[in-house]
This record gives C-alpha cells, sequence and structure tokens, in this order.
C-alpha cells in the first residue's frame, strides 16, 4: 500500500507534490513550463507532472534546489495554487448555496487527461469537464467512477491501413491518484456481497482542482482472478463483466460515499451505467430510517438525477432476468420485494416475463428528474421513452433537456486564451457567463485573423511531427518519414474531422465523391488541407473498414501534403486540432447525435463549424456563425454529400480566401467573432452547470430534504397517496361533455365519477392536442358543483377563448400532489373516451 504514496522531496521542493496530485494542471497551462523544466523529454512525452516526480533522480532534484529562478517560480506557483482553491468560488456567492449541500456525479467515464485515461470517448470528456467546472466555479461536486487497469485500447495504424488496438497497462504508481483512508487509517475497501464470495473494491482518489473523484478497484489480492478483472477494460468483456463493473459503480459508489461519511443530496447518473445506485440508495436509506423499500424510494428518488446521452434503443444496457436475478438475491430478501416486482423497476411493459432488464428504464424509474443532452436529443428522448408513459402525450413526457457544455480552459489555445484575458479578464470562466458575448465581440478583424494564423501554425508543425514520428514507428523509410514532416501549408484553409468512427456518425462522407474531394484539396489557387483522426470500436468491422478507405485515400498520389490520418486520437491530440482547425466538420446521421461537443471545442479559438443539423448544432446554427447540412428530415447520405461538396466550393473555401487590401478575409473574420462571442460562452460548461443547479439540482436537493424530514413522513405519505390511487384508479369515469358558444368563449362542463378519489388527489384538465395550426393546450378545470348520488362525483367546468371547436378539446384526469414529480413520479392519467 505505501508504495503508492508521495516519494520523499527536499524540503524545498515538497510544494511540487501539491502541486502534481491536483489535476487542476491539466488546464492551467500555466504550470507547464515549470513541469518541462524538470525533465524537458519527460514532460513533452507524457504531460504527467507524477510520472516526473516520481521519475526525477536525486541528482537532478539538487540541482533544482540549487535553482534560484526554479525555487522562486515554484513559490509563485503554490501561491497562486493556493489562492485558488481558498477562493469561496462563485456559488458560495449565490443565495441558494446555503448550507453544505453536495452532488455526487456517477460516471462510467472520466476524461480528465492522458495522465489519467479512464475514457473512451465524448462521454467521458464531458464528464472530466465537467468536474473542472464544478472546481473553477466552487460547486459542492464530488465524482464516483471505475479506476481500469488498462481502459480504453489505444490504436495504431498497420502498412495496410488497418486498425491495430493495444492495452497498455496504468500503473497506480505512475498516476496522479492516491489511496484513499478510511477511519481507521487503513486503505479503505469496500466490500460486497455477490454469490458466494465477497468482492473487496480498493478506494483511490484524483484530486481535481477543489473537487474530488473517488475511483473504484476490484484489482485486490483478496478477490478472485475474474474479479481482479471486473475494472480492467473498460466496455470490456461480455454481458456478465459488464453488468458487474455498473454494480461496483453504482452500488459500489453509494457504499463508498456512506463509507466516508459523505452526506449526498444529489445522485447525478451521468448515463444509465450508474442505474443500480438507485436501489443502492433506497436499501440503505430503508434500514436508516426504519421504512419499507418503497417509502424509502419515494424519499431517495428526489434526489437523482438522470443524463440520458443514447438516441437510439439499441444503445441501452440490456441484462437477461437471469443474469439480474443472479446477483440480486441479496436485494430480494432484505427488500422484501419479489423477483416480479425488482424486474418490472427495468422493464417497458413491468407484466412481460420475456423482457430484459433496462439500465435506462431503471434509471428513469428511480430518479425523479431526467433530461437529454440538446434540445433536439430531449424531443427524441421524449419519444423513445414514451411507452414508459403509457396515455400521455409525447410533448408531456418527463425528460426535458440541459444542452451539454464543454469546460473552455481545458480547450483553448495560448492564443486564445491571451485574447480572451485581455477582453475579459482571468476569471472569466469561474463564473456566470452571459455578460462575455458583448466583451469578447470588441476585438478587431486584425486580433482574431492573427490569433487564427499562431493557432493554425502550430496545429501544422505538431501534425509534422505526429505524423512523422507515426511513420518512424510502423518503420517505414527515411524519406517517407521526412516526407511527413513536411505536410501542409500554415497558410491554408485547414479542415479537421476527428471522432469516433462508427457507421452512424457517417465518417466517409467526405468520401462520398472522392475525385471530388482530391480536386477541392490540391486547387492550386485556392487548396485545402484536411486532418483526419479517429478510432473504431475493437468489435466494430464495419468502422475498421471506413478507416482503411482512409487510408486509401491519402496514400493517393499527390494528396500526401493535403491530408493526413493521425492515429490513436486522445485528449491531447483533441486539443492540438480544436485549438488550430479553421472548420470542424460534423456529419452525423440524424438525429442520431445526441448533443456532440467536438464542435464546442472550436467555438472559443476562433474556429467556425460545417456539420449536419443535430445535436448542438440544430439549436446553435445561424448562417452567421457557420454553416449547415441537411434539415429537419432524416439524413440522406446522396442529398448530404452533395451539400458538403457544394458548401465547401461555393461558400467556405471562396470566403477564406477572399481578402482585401491588408490580406484579411473580412467575412470570415466577421463569422469568427460571431461563433466565438455569441456561441463560445453559452455553449461553455459554465452555462451547462448553472442550468443543472436551478433547474434540476436545487429542486432536488429541496424535495429530498423534505422527504426525509421528520422521520421521512412525507415519503411515507406520498407512497400511501400512490398505493391508494393505483388500486382505484380504473374506477374513474367520465359523463358526456357538453358545450356552448358565450360570444367569444366556449364553455365546457363535464361530469367526473372520482369513485374512492379524493379530487385533492387529482387535477381534471381539458387538453387540446397539436393540430394543424393550433398548438398543445392543456387547460385547469374546476369543479363547480356536485352530482347528486355520486361517490366524489363533480361536475368540472371551464371556459376558454373559442379560437377551436369543441371536438379538439378532451377532458382528462391525472395523479396530482403538491410534493410531487409529475408525471415521472406517478404517470396514472385517464381519459374520457
Amino acid at each position: 500500500m505505501y508504495a503508492f504514496l508521495p516519494r520523499e522531496l527536499p524540503e524545498q521542493l515538497r510544494a511540487l507534490t501539491e502541486l502534481a496530485l491536483n489535476l487542476r494542471w491539466t488546464w492551467n497551462h500555466a504550470l507547464d513550463e515549470l513541469w518541462k523544466s524538470i525533465d524537458p523529454q519527460l514532460w513533452e512525452r507524457t504531460h504527467n507532472p507524477w510520472l516526473i516526480l516520481q521519475n526525477t533522480s536525486p541528482h537532478r532534484l539538487g540541482e533544482l534546489c540549487r535553482d534560484a529562478t526554479f525555487s522562486q517560480t515554484l513559490a509563485h506557483a503554490i501561491e497562486e495554487h493556493r489562492h485558488y482553491l481558498s477562493e469561496p468560488g462563485w456559488y458560495a456567492q449565490q443565495t441558494s448555496a446555503g448550507d453544505s449541500k453536495r452532488i455526487a456525479y456517477f460516471s462510467m467515464e472520466f476524461g480528465l487527461s492522458e495522465a489519467l485515461a479512464l475514457y473512451a470517448g465524448g462521454l467521458g470528456v464531458l464528464a472530466g469537464d465537467y468536474l473542472k467546472t464544478a472546481s473553477d466555479m466552487g460547486v459542492p461536486v464530488l465524482g464516483v467512477g471505475l479506476l481500469y487497469q488498462e481502459g480504453y485500447f489505444r490504436q495504431s495504424i498497420d502498412a495496410m491501413g488497418r486498425q491495430q488496438e493495444a492495452y497498455p497497462y496504468n500503473d497506480p504508481t505512475s498516476l496522479p491518484i492516491q489511496p484513499t483512508f478510511g477511519q481507521d487509517g487503513a486503505w479503505l475497501k469496500i466490500p460486497l456481497a455477490l454469490p458466494g464470495r465477497t468482492l473487496y473494491l480498493r478506494v483511490w482518489q484524483a484530486i481535481v482542482g477543489r473537487t474530488s473523484l473517488y475511483l473504484l478497484d476490484s484489482n485486490d489480492l483478496l478477490n478472485g482472478a475474474s474479479d481482479r478483472g471486473i475494472t480492467s477494460k473498460l466496455y470490456g468483456g461480455g454481458s456478465e463483466m459488464r453488468l458487474l463493473q455498473e454494480v461496483v459503480l453504482g452500488i459500489g459508489g453509494w457504499a463508498t460515499l456512506e463509507a466516508l461519511a459523505i452526506n449526498v443530496d444529489v445522485c447525478h447518473l451521468n448515463e444509465g451505467h450508474a442505474a443500480l445506485l438507485v436501489l443502492e440508495r433506497a436499501r440503505r436509506f430503508m434500514h436508516q430510517k426504519g421504512t419499507s423499500f418503497q417509502e424509502a424510494w419515494w424519499a431517495t428518488r428526489a434526489g437523482n438525477v438522470f443524463t440520458t446521452h443514447t438516441p437510439v434503443a439499441a444503445g441501452f444496457d440490456v441484462f437477461s432476468a437471469e443474469l439480474v436475478l443472479k446477483y440480486a438475491r441479496g436485494y430480494l430478501d432484505d427488500c422484501r420485494l419479489t423477483s416480479h416486482e425488482l424486474l418490472a423497476l427495468g422493464r417497458r411493459n413491468p407484466s412481460d416475463a420475456d423482457e430484459p432488464f433496462n439500465m435506462a428504464f431503471l434509471a428513469l424509474r428511480g430518479c425523479a428528474q431526467a433530461n437529454g443532452v440538446s434540445r433536439l436529443h430531449g424531443e427524441v428522448s421524449r419519444r423513445l421513452f414514451s411507452d414508459l408513459y403509457p396515455r400521455w402525450p409525447v410533448q408531456e413526457i418527463p425528460v426535458g433537456h440541459v444542452t451539454n457544455g464543454v469546460h473552455v480552459p481545458s480547450w483553448d489555445s495560448m492564443w486564445s486564451d491571451h485574447l480572451w484575458t485581455t477582453s475579459c479578464g482571468k476569471e472569466r470562466w469561474r463564473g456566470a457567463v452571459e455578460l462575455l458575448p458583448a466583451t469578447v465581440a470588441n476585438n478587431d478583424d486584425e486580433a482574431l485573423w492573427n490569433m487564427a494564423a499562431e493557432q493554425r501554425r502550430d496545429l501544422v508543425n505538431y501534425a509534422r511531427k505526429r505524423l512523422a514520428w507515426q511513420l518512424e514507428q510502423r518503420g517505414e523509410s527515411a524519406q517517407q518519414v521526412a516526407e511527413g514532416g513536411q505536410v501542409f501549408d500554415p497558410n491554408c484553409l485547414t479542415l479537421g474531422f476527428a471522432r469516433r468512427f462508427t457507421d452512424y456518425k457517417r465518417p466517409n462522407l467526405l468520401l462520398h465523391d472522392s475525385d471530388r474531394l482530391a480536386r477541392l484539396l490540391t486547387n492550386e489557387q485556392h487548396p485545402v488541407q484536411l486532418l483526419i483522426a479517429g478510432k473504431a470500436h475493437p468489435a466494430d468491422e464495419r468502422g475498421k473498414q471506413l478507416i482503411q478507405a482512409w487510408l486509401d485515400f491519402v496514400h493517393r498520389p499527390g494528396l500526401r501534403r493535403h491530408v493526413v490520418f493521425l492515429e490513436d486520437y486522445d485528449l491531447e491530440m483533441a486539443q492540438h486540432l480544436v485549438q488550430g482547425v479553421d472548420v470542424w466538420i460534423n456529419t452525423p446521421r440524424r438525429p442520431w447525435e445526441a448533443c456532440g461537443t467536438s464542435g464546442m471545442k472550436v467555438l472559443v479559438n476562433g474556429g467556425l463549424n460545417l456539420s449536419e443539423l443535430d445535436g448542438w448544432w440544430a439549436q446553435a446554427y445561424q448562417p452567421a456563425y457557420g454553416w449547415a447540412i441537411g434539415d429537419d428530415a432524416p439524413s440522406d447520405d446522396d442529398v448530404d454529400a452533395e451539400r458538403l461538396y457544394g458548401l465547401l466550393e461555393n461558400e467556405v473555401v471562396p470566403t477564406f480566401y477572399s481578402r482585401d487590401a491588408q490580406g484579411i478575409p473580412r467575412d470570415w473574420v466577421q463569422r469568427m467573432r460571431a461563433s466565438m462571442s455569441q456561441l463560445g460562452p453559452y455553449y461553455s460548461s459554465n452555462r451547462m452547470l448553472q442550468e443543472y443547479l436551478e433547474h434540476l439540482y436545487q429542486p432536488a436537493i429541496q424535495a429530498f430534504r423534505r422527504r426525509r424530514e421528520d422521520n421521512a413522513a412525507l415519503a411515507r405519505t406520498l407512497h400511501a397517496w400512490q398505493k391508494a390511487l393505483t388500486a382505484a384508479w380504473d374506477n374513474i369515469h367520465f359523463g358526456a361533455v357538453e358545450g356552448h358558444r358565450d360570444g367569444d368563449c366556449l364553455c365546457v362542463r363535464v361530469p367526473v365519477y372520482l369513485g374512492e378519489i379524493s379530487p385533492l388527489w387529482v387535477k381534471v384538465e381539458l387538453y387540446g392536442g397539436l393540430c394543424d395550426e393550433y398548438p398543445a393546450e392543456c387547460l385547469l378545470m374546476k369543479a363547480v358543483d356536485v352530482i347528486p348520488g355520486a361517490i366524489q362525483g363533480y361536475i368540472y367546468s371551464i371556459s376558454v377563448a373559442a379560437t377551436r371547436p369543441l371536438e379538439h378539446y378532451t377532458p382528462r384526469v391525472r395523479a396530482w400532489h403538491a410534493d410531487a414529480f409529475l408525471p415521472a413520479e406517478n404517470p396514472l392519467i385517464a381519459w374520457q373516451r
């Protein structure tokens, strides 16, 4: 255990340990020169300060102790770092901050740095940006994830253009993490009961600025060989291994928080992988408060938030009932649940015994609030989950949206950072961003164009160096390596396309007419250069074929200097690409891109987007900001490819090369200014986190605290309310609707027979559906009379503007309670037939 502790440094250098173990260096690049000065070669290769400290020789440490300039730089760095940590932050200044509220963010991936590579793609990068933003804004967030021994794969391309995968070992001693110690002073280990054995989970901590990330690891000697491999590969193994990873994240994650005595108000599930925590949180609450499991479910559900990133049903994790029950026997006995009751929580149709267990459905039922990650994805998700809310109009399905954002300081270039600092100050990304657009828009054309030129030059130099290294690793000839070091022109229009290679992202739409693309790139008057990067999942043969097609294109005669495929796309490479490209291209098949944040990352650097109208671009696009492919209809490859080529040939290229007497493309720079100033701040993770706080977290905190008070009295009441409604709901029926015109008003009356249901437990509404030019309407009706001889029978009435005929309206009754999230927590609804 103690081998993982920091090495003993000379007293003058001990502050280096504090700096290296705080991942703030992943976005605070003011320290880059400090780390580089210790070991330039190791810094260039790893960008991992912790690894540098672990490998620096005693002789070099002695030299640093005697270096007055280094000592002065270190003193300034640690002073600035501690000042950052001691600041109260933006959140503490908000009236809603209050007492020690805490939010736990559960994610299967966290993409913070290549020095801690615990991610596969955008989901993890978002989670990493989220934690960094919480730190900068002082929001009381902590992360919970898994520490993978191998993580996701590293990519290489062989001489035939085929992707090869490697899985290097994540040696914990080289990672900027430390063991988490329990209250007894020993390394914290979480025991989980599995069939026939106990699984022991080691707990690690990564410090991310002012936040913490707790990572669980099953590679403990007390575990069997198979169990030690649970946290080996990210998304590795078969169905059972995948379920065990989700057991570790959800159940083990919540157990970790309790073992550390960390009181949490809100659990945020970043995708359905962590859905099992809703069961564990309710189970432990049940024991603490002496409630039934269902009452505990009502109490804890209020504090759970679910974010779905999946636009298609096939993307959800599903497991067979037999597999789920294999690991759920303890829950059945402890919580006094039947197997049917437990499995019903994860089924679309609770009565269908043949249906598998769906983690997204469990998350929806165990979280009072849910959201998609863009406006369009919210619409898609409401349709996707509509079967869980029978008879509800799709627009009322309780899934909203919070559009993703990016942690800008992680993605801006040194040139962009200087421009933004000069315009908006150093604190610009540590709080609200509403005032930033007007300020940064004041930069003149020359400053913006000079910034773009410097960034493009840096990217060209990076691409040359990376390609030459790549060719050397492949064993290519010295001539080919030398040629690789000469690709690209820092004055040419530079396009970037980098993402996961999978069919729905259409990474080869640009190759739809490869000859036409070749002519575009090699135009003598207006040449274009293109950077391509991306990985295919190891099991995705079609994705590998798409990569190979690009490698075939790259090797065409005459194209070598115009198009490059850079292998092993990762966070570091992404940072270089988004900082230097002029145009970022994105071509997903609409509406399969839930959000897609890669294009957001170019905004702060003045890059422009040319993208399918999907995900975030569907709500961000305006002609002043960039270019759009497609429309509101589902994608058509032939049509979209023609549109893509046409935009590049007729708009993008001419606009870039249309220069005035000073050599500045004024129209292009105007687009840069508009995109940077208007889109950059809005699509930052600052705005995203503010929306989560205001629209989801604060309601969750208030509701959870009300439900746990007085020994969970309100939760017990809500459960009794639902139970009574469910038992009597089928007895609700309606009389005939009567309506007449009264001037400009339409007066509607309907008898409603509630039977044993109190009118206080429901709302009676007049619903007008979306129809031609009429929007959907939902109007509250009032009880104006009692029906003689009826049990809970009332006449409900309303007067509405007579803008549409009576037959457009239908009365309905829905469950109502002021303290419930509806219809998420109770979807009961009855319509007049």
